[in-house]
């Protein structure tokens, strides 16, 4: 686990990672299959392709229904900015040039498995997280650290299903 940042301007990140015993095309099956996240979310109720895309290319958008206790319910829309079978696989929520939120899933051979790591970045688009810092300036950096520990958790529950549907555990 790695954090960097604890101010929304610093555009705080965590990621994750573990070690997969599949390789990097089975890994990235599912990875790369955005209908899988919701089920292993909390966060994330739903997906859907836009456009008429039925996968993962650079300019793809999915639009992603989420519930949170603190933030309510929204829909985003998201967009693939990077796209390498089956190295890395990143979508920016809202606004590729302004996101609120990016997201990467990075996939390394290691041996006879994978390295995955699954990482995300707060802003520097507007969002549920930045709304409650204008509500509260002086809680910033309370805010920023809660929310970061509630990615890096649901990011190791996302990782560790992953790991059991490659390594066929399930």
């Amino acid at each position: 686990m790695e954090w960097t940042g604890q101010r929304y301007a610093d555009q705080p990140t965590v990621a994750v990672e573990t070690y997969i015993e599949a390789s990097p095309e089975r890994v990235w099956e599912l990875v790369s299959d955005i209908h899988l996240l919701p089920r292993l979310s909390s966060e994330l109720l739903s997906v859907e392709w836009l456009d008429g895309a039925n996968g993962p290319a650079v300019g793809n958008a999915f639009a992603g229904d989420n519930r949170h206790d603190a933030f309510g319910e929204w829909r985003t829309t998201s967009y693939i900015t990077e796209c390498e079978a089956p190295r890395r696989l990143t979508w920016a929520v809202t606004d590729p040039e302004v996101p609120t939120a990016t997201w990467r899933f990075t996939l390394r051979p290691d041996g006879t498995g994978t390295l995955l790591e699954q990482w995300a970045q707060m802003g520097p688009g507007r969002s549920g997280v930045s709304i409650a810092i204008e509500r509260m300036p002086d809680k910033e950096q309370k805010i920023v650290f809660v929310r970061l520990r509630e990615l890096e958790a649901a990011i190791t529950v996302n990782l560790a299903a992953i790991k059991d549907l490659a390594e066929d555990r399930t």
